[in-house]
């Protein structure tokens, strides 16, 4: 389905916060109980870099490279799947724009990507208590300016965020389970 101006509708729904607010644990879980998700493509593309025997730094030290990587791997993905199908997104294509502008990018392509579609929800995460692992380069700073990026991407294309609280995974996936029961109503 299209907008008048040309924009895809779609019946896919973002999880998007800052590193650390437990994104990853509730895309599993809904992929447990039986929901099509698309896990994210940074995590999977840097996993399979340092399978390969590459360092975190090593991996993003073109930033721009990095960043149009990932961003290139999101619009290949989404082509590929139907629209009106349920789906959950580890991240969407507008948190590109948020990464670009934390690394001093031009963000005129993730915005005008950005601009291709139209998802039906986002919901943000409520950060919770910061940790590192392999994947994760960011620190508890970078984290909180990256959250308040995202955000601002996200209202900046109009969108309306679903703020979901720090509560364990069952009770997020209820959350939003819930807010879609609503929607449809």
């Amino acid at each position: 389905m299209r907008r008048k101006d040309g924009m895809r509708l779609t019946n896919w729904h973002i999880i998007t916060g800052a590193p650390c607010s437990g994104k990853t644990s509730v895309i599993r879980e809904l992929e447990r109980i039986g929901y099509r998700v698309v896990h994210e493509a940074a995590r999977a593309y840097i996993d399979q870099q340092l399978a390969e025997g590459y360092r975190l730094e090593q991996i993003k030290t073109d930033k721009l490279a990095f960043e149009n990587h990932i961003l290139e791997a999101k619009l290949r993905i989404e082509d590929s799947l139907p629209p009106d199908e349920i789906i959950f997104f580890d991240r969407g294509i507008p948190d590109s724009i948020a990464y670009f502008k934390h690394a001093g990018l031009d963000t005129a392509q993730p915005f005008d990507m950005s601009r291709r579609l139209r998802y039906r929800r986002v919901f943000f995460f409520e950060r919770l208590g910061f940790s590192k692992d392999r994947v994760r380069a960011e620190d508890e700073k970078t984290a909180q300016q990256l959250g308040t990026l995202i955000q601002e991407s996200y209202r900046m294309l109009g969108y309306e965020i679903l703020s979901v609280p720090v509560l364990s995974i069952h009770r997020r996936v209820e959350f939003i389970l819930e807010r879609l029961r609503i929607q449809r109503s």
